[in-house]
């Protein structure tokens, strides 16, 4: 009996807790259904993402409570680093980049500076180094994580909305919102947020999660406005930049 007891213990303490994730943590709402995003898709990593604990707030990179943090439904657990660089379409280009480089996909890692220059991952981790829109062979190859951050930490030093915008293609139908895609605005500042999940009802109305980081730079959250983290295009809500959760600002990788 007490051998099977232990045994018993063991199972409990190896089996793992249920994953408290985007789709996990927020519920379809009645009336709608989740909409189901492809297997290994940009969507379905970002519906995977995993969250600090419920009630977590929402931080700047000096350790202050932001000052978007009333509108925080959830916090993304991910780093932010020490230094102001980390905003709006930042975070956008890191959950790509985060998402590219976990499928091993190095050669689609790639964002343009707003001076035009495509910076890529390939090069930076075969040791070139950037120089006033030029590439410079000055270090060793190196395709580890920690390589991986000093390259995003150039991007977001380069890179910014006006450039991202560029990037990112239209999208002609919001019918055809999916996770991943991205609300923007290119300007100075600008600004920008990503579709973490989507759901639809019979009639193929459609309501979305929303995240973003902010200046200075911030934790990536997840929105709320008055309690209901789901956003759709025909409901006014009340949180800054409201105005860009539009067809005309919609866009795509």
């Amino acid at each position: 009996m007490k051998g099977l007891l232990v045994l018993i213990l063991a199972m409990l303490t190896i089996t793992p807790a249920k994953t408290d994730n985007v789709l996990a943590r927020f519920k379809t709402p009645e009336g709608f259904q989740q909409m189901a995003a492809a297997p290994g898709s940009f969507g379905a990593w970002l519906q995977a993402l995993p969250l600090k604990p419920a009630g977590t707030k929402t931080y700047t990179y000096k350790g202050d409570i932001a000052r978007t943090d009333v509108y925080t439904a959830a916090v993304v657990d991910m780093s932010i680093g020490n230094q102001d660089l980390q905003q709006c379409a930042d975070a956008v280009m890191r959950l790509r980049g985060e998402y590219l480089y976990h499928q091993k996909n190095y050669a689609a890692i790639s964002f343009n500076f707003t001076s035009g220059f495509r910076c890529d991952f390939v090069h930076y981790a075969d040791g070139y180094r950037y120089s006033n829109d030029h590439w410079a062979l000055k270090a060793k190859k190196d395709y580890s994580y920690s390589c991986f951050m000093r390259y995003m930490t150039l991007v977001f030093s380069y890179a910014g909305t006006l450039s991202l915008q560029k990037e990112l293609k239209p999208v002609p139908n919001i019918n055809s919102l999916k996770a991943g895609d991205v609300f923007i605005h290119g300007g100075s500042p600008g600004h920008c947020f990503i579709v973490m999940n989507v759901v639809e009802n019979a009639r193929h109305q459609k309501k979305f999660l929303l995240a973003q980081s902010y200046m200075p730079a911030q934790n990536i959250q997840l929105l709320q406005y008055e309690g209901d983290p789901w956003f759709s295009v025909d409901k006014p809500a009340g949180i800054m930049y409201a105005e860009l959760i539009s067809q005309s600002y919609l866009k795509r990788f």
